[in-house]
């Protein structure tokens, strides 16, 4: 499949996003893939501020454990950080770069210990608000180009309609209630992973593709299922045990 026929099904994802029954979590873990094939990086990850305007991980390209763990470190100090503050795109950078260690060292140990050598990160953006960013990691140094960036840029353009599809944004105060109810649906998921793999005895990762796996099957959102799980009014037996595989950490 051709570069543009990828990106035509993404707008047809798009498109799709409008009805009432999208499942938004479900969307953004799509997006971060086709991002991954689209701009052919290493992995990917979109972050959303919280009200207090802390980014957290609301989906990434996989759900390996490593991975998460920096984009959780971007809580603090990395490259989003500075993107959400500044609204800039903060594209090209370095892991080798002595200056990129000295501004960010946790979060360049642990990304280099990852096995990444570059990244970039772009906004999340609407009429001058910043509600996020868009991470991408590489394992190849070659320089992502200037179509690449700007691809990039209209993938975040996208999780960002996606996000705030449907919602009235006249007023901030909406707007972030809106976002805090995302994340709080990706809070919902997280715990649930580890309840199925402490439940299945498999890993974190084998958990949410099973997981992840049934919703998509029987047309369910994948925060509803997690809330079912969550209260514990959901027979999770009538999900098939998935195969134990190796975790990635």
């Amino acid at each position: 499949m051709t570069r543009e026929q990828r990106m035509t099904e993404v707008f047809v994802e798009v498109a799709d996003s409008l009805t009432d029954d999208f499942d938004l979590i479900d969307f953004l873990q799509q997006l971060s893939v086709r991002c991954v094939e689209l701009l052919n990086v290493a992995a990917v990850g979109i972050l959303l501020a919280d009200t207090h305007g802390t980014l957290q991980t609301m989906a990434a390209s996989d759900e390996h454990t490593r991975l998460l763990e920096l984009f959780a470190l971007q809580h603090d100090q990395g490259p989003c950080v500075d993107c959400y503050h500044s609204g800039q795109a903060r594209t090209n950078i370095s892991l080798a770069d002595p200056e990129t260690t000295a501004r960010w060292p946790q979060f360049v140990a642990r990304a280099t210990e990852t096995g990444f050598v570059a990244t970039n990160v772009i906004p999340l953006r609407l009429r001058g608000r910043i509600i996020g960013a868009l991470a991408l990691f590489q394992t190849d140094p070659a320089p992502l180009s200037d179509q690449d960036i700007t691809l990039a840029q209209a993938l975040a353009d996208i999780a960002t309609i996606a996000i705030l599809q449907q919602r009235t944004l006249d007023h901030s105060q909406v707007e972030r209630a809106q976002l805090q109810h995302a994340l709080t649906s990706r809070i919902v998921l997280e715990q649930v992973k580890g309840i199925l793999a402490e439940r299945w005895h498999v890993s974190l990762d084998d958990a949410f593709a099973t997981f992840r796996g049934y919703a998509r099957a029987h047309n369910l959102q994948l925060a509803s299922l997690a809330r079912e799980i969550a209260r514990g009014t959901f027979d999770t037996t009538a999900i098939p045990h998935p195969n134990r595989t190796t975790s990635w950490n």
